[in-house]
């Protein structure tokens, strides 16, 4: 209960802070991507139930492959984390949570080992040990484990220290590549 109340507590909070930009950032994706300011897709939250995940739109619509998609001001949305800030609501419906394994497509699911799979028993969160070590440069064999890591060793503490790296991680503008799907990355001899 004390983590939900904290999820609450540091939601409205960082709404507040980050209302305006997002706001700004929101209005750009209007001016450079055309309509359509929200993104939404189905991951997988706690339990591997299924939840649409809010985010700013960073792509074009149309045809092609994501990265042709992928303007220059949808390249910085993404590596200021901008984009990332309508999950503030997801926080507040208690779909995510602010601190948690970062919430992926549901069609990962049968790609997880038994152990990769303890990340469906919490909320998925904003940020997550992973993104603390490096966002997208730590590859999912690592990401996974450590998303099984801080189900074992999560706290109140802990998740405090991970929120203050993973804002000097967006600062230092750290792992900003796309990732490669895990479909692909299994698939890999």
């Amino acid at each position: 209960m004390a983590k939900r109340g904290f999820d609450i507590l540091g939601a409205l909070a960082l709404g507040a802070l980050l209302g305006l930009p997002c706001l700004l950032a929101a209005l750009g994706v209007r001016l450079f991507l055309g309509p359509g300011v929200l993104f939404r897709q189905v991951r997988a939250g706690r339990g591997g139930a299924p939840f649409a995940v809010l985010k700013l739109r960073s792509m074009r619509h149309g045809p092609g492959a994501d990265a042709q998609r992928l303007t220059r001001f949808g390249r910085w949305l993404r590596a200021s984390a901008l984009d990332e800030v309508p999950q503030l609501w997801n926080v507040l419906r208690g779909e995510m949570s602010l601190v948690g394994p970062r919430p992926l497509p549901l069609d990962y699911l049968p790609l997880y080992s038994a152990r990769e799979a303890s990340r469906l028993r919490v909320r998925p969160g904003l940020c997550g040990l992973a993104q603390a070590e490096g966002r997208n440069a730590v590859g999912w064999d690592r990401r996974l484990e450590l998303d099984a890591r801080y189900v074992e060793t999560m706290g109140l503490g802990a998740d405090l220290r991970i929120i203050a790296r993973c804002a000097a991680v967006v600062l230092r503008g750290a792992g900003r590549a796309p990732a490669v799907p895990l479909s692909e990355a299994r698939a890999r001899p």
